[in-house]
């Protein structure tokens, strides 16, 4: 599920979304070093971990370059990457939900991203987001129908 938010949250950006892997593991160290401070206070666990999920997506989107690490090693298996032609459908459909999601607002993208694509319960996802479970599907509800009349009037759908 953190990966997914990574990646959701990470796709973005242009040339951010290669690193969506590190993140994700920067978020289960942090997690594992926060552990002994965590105190159950009655939200869910999962409310803990996307809340340092979030900080460190905000950590990496402000991180400006990256150097690459060339290596001199080959890999020992086939490559199992989609081909040209996945890529490229990839690609469009990618660019058609980032047109759609750039046309709501920050905090209806961020409930999308954690409802639909890192597949959080409401509950869950209200604790992140300091809403109640019932707001939250309300708030999905009209986040997915803008949508609908997003792609509707540019006919992306």
């Amino acid at each position: 599920m953190v990966l997914r938010y990574c990646r959701a949250r990470l796709a973005r950006v242009s040339g951010y979304a290669h690193y969506s892997d590190d993140v994700a593991q920067e978020v289960c160290i942090a997690l594992l070093v926060a552990l002994p401070r965590y105190q159950d206070r009655g939200r869910p666990f999962a409310s803990f971990v996307f809340g340092i999920a979030a900080h460190k997506v905000a950590d990496a989107l402000r991180g400006s370059t990256r150097a690459d690490v060339p290596t001199d090693s080959v890999p020992e298996r086939a490559d199992d990457a989609p081909g040209p032609e996945e890529s490229v459908v990839r690609t469009v459909e990618a660019e058609r939900a980032r047109a759609l999601l750039s046309e709501l607002p920050e905090q209806q993208r961020r409930l999308l991203a954690m409802r639909v694509i890192a597949g959080l319960s409401a509950d869950e996802t209200g604790h992140v987001l300091g809403m109640s479970p019932g707001a939250v599907r309300v708030a999905q509800h009209r986040a997915l129908a803008r949508l609908r009349q997003v792609a509707l009037a540019n006919r992306l759908f």
